[in-house]
């Protein structure tokens, strides 16, 4: 995770409009890594 920033670093983007994007998109990722980490149960019988 080293090319991704955290969301506790700062933001690159200087304008409001682009931050709250650049906040959605990594919120997005962060959201994709944890869904890639959940089991997926199935009912058996």
């Amino acid at each position: 995770m080293t090319c991704l920033r955290l969301p506790g670093q700062s933001l690159m983007a200087r304008d409001v409009d682009r931050q709250a994007a650049e906040l959605q998109v990594r919120i997005a990722v962060l959201n994709g890594y944890t869904a890639l980490g959940m089991p997926i149960t199935e009912a058996v019988g």
